[in-house]
């Protein structure tokens, strides 16, 4: 019966598969709670209401989007330029003549230049590394596309390099290891500004953001 109800422990580990037995519910509902309960950010309790919101959904919308998952399996691909997702390369912001290419924004990933493109000031090119430098999580510098920065730079087309990674640890390890080998080329080197968000009150804000607020200072 398709309103039976799924008890599933939230104390469960995530990806610990669950006992089949246990649950009263048809073998097709309990392996898609399964590999929804794989994905980020959906805990048990999320993957089985989405398992039955897809099932009480017309037919036509669990078509499209099943294939649009199989779609960016099948046909994403990295741009050889800059390496950000695309389904045709070079990808769409390489190919812009508009784009201002005497600019790189560097950034950890793909996503992140979504967020930048938002923001609608940003019009030069980017280069998305694929993480950062990580020793504790075994990520050297050869795990990431910092070769293939290196080829870009080398053209003698760039006069400016902003990097983009992350406000953490991995980032700033990262944004400094590049920083030393971009700045021998006579490339400038910008960071994203960092501080207080605007509408933040002092008292709420942590130690470091203050830091960073009060050296970034600038002429009011």
């Amino acid at each position: 019966m398709i309103g039976i109800h799924i008890r599933i422990m939230e104390r469960g580990i995530k990806g610990v598969r669950l006992n089949q037995n246990l649950i009263p519910t048809t073998e097709s509902i309990y392996k898609l709670i399964q590999e929804l309960n794989k994905l980020p950010g959906i805990g048990p309790k999320s993957a089985q209401r989405l398992a039955y919101h897809l099932l009480r959904a017309p037919e036509e919308q669990a078509k499209l989007l099943a294939d649009a998952i199989l779609s960016i399996k099948r046909k994403t691909k990295l741009c050889s330029v800059c390496f950000n997702v695309t389904d045709a390369d070079p990808c769409s912001i390489c190919r812009n003549n508009q784009r201002d290419r005497t600019k790189i924004c560097i950034v950890e990933q793909p996503q992140d230049i979504l967020a930048l493109e938002h923001t609608r000031i940003y019009h030069g090119l980017y280069h998305v590394l694929h993480g950062a430098i990580s020793p504790t999580e075994g990520v050297g510098t050869d795990d990431i596309k910092i070769k293939e920065l290196m080829n870009r730079l080398q053209a003698g087309s760039i006069d400016e390099v902003i990097l983009a990674t992350n406000p953490n640890l991995e980032g700033e390890q990262t944004a400094l290891y590049l920083s030393q080998l971009i700045s021998p080329l006579g490339i400038r080197v910008t960071r994203l500004a960092r501080g207080l968000p605007f509408g933040t009150e002092l008292e709420y804000a942590d130690d470091v953001t203050l830091t960073q607020a009060i050296e970034g200072r600038q002429e009011f």
